[in-house]
């Protein structure tokens, strides 16, 4: 008689403590399903920041942490037509090897090349009688566009066409503009990703005059 009081139902005791436990694993794992949820979160948004903070740098910021494999090495020669009104023989870089060079990678679409076009004339005035020779390089463009670039900024330095890319590619040119300082040797001594303004373009052809 007193076993039949003790079991009101159909319950028996060994099945009540099966049911906590598993309450108890449901929660655990409800638990660390939250904890990775949130590390996944955490970690995304860190790649975010750091992506962003390597899209938004300055190319200028990232030219002077950046290894040039060029750097100290024969400019890659090249010859390629010329760009302008009147007829003019293709440039060959190695004829101009015993001189200072500039080159300049450049484009008509692009905004920075035509802020720097007038310091660039201006340079170019001022420095051609020291036996400095400047050559913009048209990439990536039309000549037709290409020609009234060099129109609206009265360039008279030296300009050609790199029509197949071959020369953008051997230079390693990621965009424009981008300029590579050569000394006398034919050696890649700088070069500068972006606008270069009127103290970096000077102490860099002082590097390459001596």
């Amino acid at each position: 008689m007193e076993t039949e009081q003790r079991l009101p139902d159909s319950t028996s005791r060994d099945e009540i403590p099966a049911e906590k436990g598993t309450g108890g694993r449901r929660r655990s794992l409800r638990k660390r399903r939250i904890v990775i949820f949130l590390l996944v979160i955490l970690l995304s948004a860190g790649f975010l920041v750091l992506l962003g903070s390597q899209v938004l740098t300055p190319a200028q910021n990232q030219s002077s942490a950046a290894v040039n494999p060029l750097l100290g090495k024969p400019a890659p020669d090249f010859t390629l037509a010329s760009l302008g009104t009147r007829p003019a023989p293709a440039i060959h870089l190695a004829s101009l090897k015993g001189k200072p060079v500039m080159l300049n990678f450049w484009a008509s679409w692009c905004d920075v090349c035509k802020a720097e076009a007038p310091l660039l004339q201006s340079t170019w005035q001022r420095v051609q009688s020291q036996g400095v020779v400047f050559v913009g390089i048209d990439i990536q463009d039309i000549r037709s566009d290409g020609l009234n670039f060099l129109q609206t900024y009265g360039i008279t330095y030296p300009n050609v066409v790199d029509a197949d890319g071959s020369v953008t590619i051997n230079y390693g040119v990621t965009g424009v503009p981008e300029t590579f300082f050569l000394n006398r040797q034919g050696v890649i001594v700088k070069k500068v990703i972006g606008e270069l303004t009127e103290r970096t373009l000077q102490s860099n052809l002082q590097l390459i005059s001596r």
